[in-house]
């Protein structure tokens, strides 16, 4: 029995071993290809700075966008929950979820983390 497993140890370590080795022979790059080392930018020229200056109205935007989207993930399973708890309790947990949520929304349209104008 021992001996049917180290095989079968052997064997699968083996078959990983050769499979890694293709992979990265398969993947083999080129040491200069002129495409895929020329910068690719959404709808800028690439013959100008590769390192034009970054909005940071567009990164303010994507934290916001996680955050909600975290939150949203995390009430999902509130529905879920509702037929296995107490609905009392599930009530007050879930308003006192969305009230930070609206809270948060509402801290970030005031000091204008949403205005897309300035």
């Amino acid at each position: 029995m021992m001996k049917l497993m180290i095989m079968s140890m052997m064997l699968i370590l083996t078959i990983s071993i050769i499979i890694m080795i293709l992979a990265s022979i398969l993947s083999k790059k080129t040491l200069y290809d002129r495409e895929k080392n020329s910068p690719f930018e959404c709808g800028f020229d690439p013959k100008s700075n590769s390192r034009l200056p970054f909005s940071i109205r567009f990164f303010l935007i994507a934290v916001i966008f996680l955050i909600f989207d975290v939150e949203i993930a995390l009430m999902l399973p509130l529905i879920l929950i509702l037929s296995l708890s107490n609905y009392k309790i599930w009530l007050i947990l879930s308003s006192y979820f969305i009230i930070i949520l609206l809270l948060g929304t509402y801290y970030e349209w005031k000091f204008g983390a949403l205005n897309w104008l300035n």
